[in-house]
């Protein structure tokens, strides 16, 4: 404590530190005084009593410097003392000083602003309590090749009570609701849940409450939690919400809490991360069907671990358990299935599938920093030449090495330090442009903000920066040759040497560097653009779709659009109203899995073939639209063989279905599909109409097309008929000369003439569905892209700089060449030698590092290689070529010098 009170003591010294010397002084004076009147009346001379008085006081500054020692604190005085002279020194030079920062900040802004997209999404994705005791739960069938495959209501329990876990929570993957009572339906983005979902996410309402996690109620609770969002939009902020009624689906729900203003629900999609209603549902009830081990739902369980318990211990007491029911229920899990549940991380489902992509752009932007950081140390060599007299003089004054090393440390520290200010200040002004760069479809895009935590990362980057490499231009410059330095009276140091060799090293570094991340935005690009010219297999051209939600109340009995046949009146009709819109002239009805890219959780439902498998566990899984006959014309999807849907495939008529070629290479392979005969697991409310439904034959095969993803071909998919199959979430598919922004009235008011309660929303253009599917892998290349311009450019300036320098070095060398009569061409070919051997060994030791690099990025690629010849040549010409562009300007300057007047002013 007393160390402490010292500290603070001398602290304040410190800041009083010229009135503390003032008052020391005018002390030292009245002594001096009274000493001399003393000695004056003891008979002495003026000039002698003041002389004997200052002998006996003794030597006052030895003093004040004795005081001053013990009142104040060395380290930060001397600290101090050096920022003056740093800001002195870089006032001095502002075009250095500028050129610097502005470098600095290009480093350091990009990096934090890429920093900041990953503190948002890889390092926080779950702003939830304890987020490491939180792990998903996914059952996987690998012995018929389907992974997470959902989960029965036993299975369940099974997991709440086998003492792994301290909740199990099960949620569907977010859907859609009606909210109507109001002048105008609404579609609200829901998801129904076991009542203790929030209790596993460990988060309460800020009004009201969350569902009972005790609740046993086997159905729909009929209670209901909402967002904040939705509180404020559709009821005005009312603070006596809880206990309202909503109207959801032709069902009454209770309003009992509504969550906080920053409460984010899981899922990495916008229809997830924006849920606006959650339901309490024990999965077990009416509209679900009756449990049984067999039957999975499409749902995800999310589970929080014991305290102190890791997910690999975890994962050793759930296989276990799985194998303890394998052998208890072997018929609901037959061993050629191979049924397991594995546990992973939720922050891996949330952000697994960016994270490779965000890794790079981190790795990119770092070597963009680190290129950065390069060419500021290689002005400071390049300085060193300017300051060289300076240091010596210094050095021959008994300045110690450590000294100078310090304060030319600290000057480096300094000009990182306002780089990163001003590369803070410009991504604080520009955040708003820069944010619509990024795509919607990442992870938490709006949880990206300039916070107290990039702050601190700017920051920290910026100190380590300018340490590391300010280190070793400090180390060089503070090691001089006094008697030569001084001899040459500024023009030079003969440590220039080591200099320059040190500065030949750095932008060799540059280049390698720039290389690995020009290959790297070359196969990115390339992988872009085959994909972007791959053929879909279907044409989105002048397609617009338009969304709907049919109303499922929970009990079925009550549903106007129950069965197929009830469905295909308003659907028949719809049809027949869209034909006749100004510029319409096809129109087509799908569920949302039938919307190519545009569905982020598509159906998959286990395949049973006639004769091969016999239950559902032991069924490959498949994806399953639902669409109307006009579908496949309307897409441009050709049919290869067979026939596809009519008008007069009815649900009381024989059940049929229409197959891909990878469905029919998968699983019929050296076979004709048509007229083989399939099964279909399908959704509870049809499981609630018929015990077992019925056999469906394959009638049709067309070609294949991307409409699950651009970069895979290959997906099996059986397409089912609308007028067999009923839907709730559905897409009006509509070709014509038409405008998004004007369709959807249209279209509404339309659908709303056959049904006044339907919401009609989201008319999006195909052609803009399919480029929002690229959105990530287009930001990815065009960030690196520009990382990569801006490397080549510092590197090319490095190079610039590298070569300046050791023309300006070897003037008199040159001067005495040319006197000699040696051709100028030869001085520019010398000249150009040394770029390009700087630029060879800069490429050789980038293709080597772009080789590593081209291989982590293996998964972000799409039908190039790892190591394509083309991107690594073109680029290493690319770089070769700036290389000796940067050279030729020194090499044109070396060659036009005048030997006479070189030599006369040397």
């Amino acid at each position: 404590m007393k160390i402490l009170r010292r500290f603070f003591i001398r602290l304040s010294n410190l800041a009083t530190e010229r009135g503390t010397d003032q008052r020391l002084q005018e002390e030292i004076a009245e002594h001096l005084v009274l000493q001399t009147e003393e000695n004056m009346r003891g008979g002495m001379t003026p000039s002698e009593a003041r002389r004997q008085a200052t002998l006996k006081f003794g030597p006052a500054q030895a003093i004040r410097e004795r005081h001053h020692a013990e009142q104040s604190i060395p380290f930060i005085e001397n600290l101090l003392f050096d920022l003056r002279y740093a800001v002195r020194m870089l006032l001095r030079s502002p075009g250095f000083s500028f050129i610097a920062i502005a470098t600095i900040a290009l480093g350091i802004g990009a990096t934090t602003a890429i920093y900041s997209v990953i503190d948002a999404t890889l390092l926080h994705p779950l702003p939830y309590p304890n987020p490491a005791e939180l792990v998903r739960v996914m059952d996987d069938l690998p012995g018929v090749g389907a992974q997470d495959v959902g989960i029965s209501v036993p299975e369940w329990r099974d997991l709440e009570s086998a003492g792994i876990f301290q909740s199990v929570s099960v949620s569907g993957t977010g859907a859609d609701v009606n909210l109507t009572g109001s002048a105008q339906p609404e579609r609200l983005s829901y998801k129904h849940a076991t009542p203790n979902y929030f209790t596993v996410l460990g988060v309460d309402a800020q009004l009201g409450r969350t569902f009972d996690p005790h609740d046993a109620t086997p159905g729909f609770n009929l209670e209901a939690v909402i967002s904040d969002g939705l509180w404020r939009r559709e009821f005005g902020a009312d603070p006596h919400i809880v206990g309202k009624a909503l109207r959801l689906d032709n069902d009454v729900y209770h309003v009992v809490g509504v969550m906080p203003r920053g409460f984010r629900d899981l899922g990495s999609t916008s229809e997830e991360r924006n849920t606006e209603v959650w339901l309490g549902a024990g999965m077990a009830g009416l509209p679900f069907p009756p449990p049984r081990r067999g039957l999975r739902l499409q749902s995800r369980a999310v589970a929080r671990l014991k305290p102190g318990l890791s997910i690999a211990a975890a994962q050793e007491h759930l296989d276990a358990l799985v194998e303890s029911l394998k052998k208890q229920y072997p018929e609901e899990y037959p061993s050629q299935a191979a049924w397991t549940v594995r546990l992973t991380p939720l922050s891996e489902s949330v952000v697994g599938s960016v994270r490779q992509s965000l890794i790079l752009l981190f790795g990119a932007v770092g070597l963009v920093l680190l290129i950065s950081c390069v060419n500021v140390a290689n002005l400071l060599l390049a300085r060193a030449s300017v300051r060289g007299r300076e240091i010596a003089v210094r050095h021959a004054l008994g300045a110690q090495r450590t000294r100078l090393i310090r304060q030319l440390l600290t000057e480096s520290l300094l000009l990182f330090l306002l780089g990163g200010i001003a590369g803070c200040a410009i991504l604080f002004f520009t955040r708003k442009f820069l944010l619509q760069l990024v795509p919607e479809s990442l992870p938490h895009m709006n949880d990206i903000s300039i916070n107290w935590g990039v702050l601190a990362f700017a920051l920290a980057v910026s100190v380590a920066a300018g340490t590391i490499f300010g280190l070793a231009p400090a180390w060089l410059m503070s090691s001089v040759d006094l008697i030569g330095t001084l001899r040459q009276e500024g023009r030079g140091s003969v440590g220039s040497h080591g200099r320059t060799r040190a500065r030949q090293i750095l932008v060799i570094s540059e280049l390698a560097l720039s290389l690995v991340l020009m290959v790297a935005a070359g196969l990115l690009l390339r992988s872009f653009w085959d994909l972007f010219k791959v053929q879909p297999g279907f044409n989105p051209d002048r397609v617009v779709a338009i969304q709907t939600w049919l109303p499922g109340p929970n009990d079925p009995s009550q549903d106007i659009y129950r069965t197929a046949t009830q469905e295909s009146v308003l659907l028949r009709e719809v049809l027949r109203r869209s034909r006749i819109l100004p510029g319409v002239e096809e129109a087509a009805i799908g569920d949302v899995d039938a919307l190519p890219l545009g569905h982020s959780n598509p159906g998959t439902l286990p395949l049973i073939r006639e004769g091969i498998e016999t239950m559902d566990n032991q069924a490959p899984v498949i994806h399953s639209p639902i669409v109307s006959p006009e579908y496949f014309h309307l897409l441009g999807m050709p049919l290869l063989r067979g026939r596809l849907f009519s008008d007069q495939d009815l649900e009381d008529t024989p059940q049929v279905a229409v197959i891909n070629q990878a469905a029919a290479r998968t699983y019929w392979p050296n076979q004709d599909p048509l007229g083989k005969r399939v099964r279909l697991h399908l959704d509870a409310r049809e499981l609630l109409n018929s015990a077992k439904p019925a056999w469906t034959t394959i009638v049709g095969v067309i070609a294949d097309a991307r409409t699950e993803s651009l970069a895979d071909v290959a997906t099996p998919q059986i397409y089912r008929s609308v007028y067999q199959h009923p839907a709730k979430s559905l897409a009006i598919f509509l070709r014509g000369q038409l405008d998004p922004s004007t369709i959807l009235e249209q279209e509404r008011s339309q659908v709303q003439a056959v049904d006044p309660e339907l919401p009609v929303f989201r008319a999006e253009a195909l052609g803009d569905v399919l480029s929002t599917s690229l959105s990530v892998r287009r930001f990815s290349m065009e960030m690196v892209a520009f990382f990569a311009a801006t490397a080549l450019l510092l590197a090319g300036l490095g190079i610039y700089g590298t070569i300046s320098y050791v023309v300006n070095e070897r003037r008199r060398e040159i001067a005495v060449r040319l006197a000699l009569g040696a051709q100028r061409g030869n001085i520019l070919k010398m000249v150009l030698r040394r770029g390009l051997g700087l630029a060879a060994a800069g490429a050789g030791l980038g293709v080597a590092g772009a080789l590593i690099v081209s291989h982590l990025m293996t998964g972000l690629l799409y039908g190039v290689s790892p190591t394509d010849l083309p991107t690594f040549a073109g680029v290493t010409l690319v770089l070769t070529t700036v290389a000796l562009a940067a050279s030729y300007i020194p090499a044109l300057r070396a060659m036009r010098l005048d030997p006479i007047t070189t030599l006369h002013s040397e």
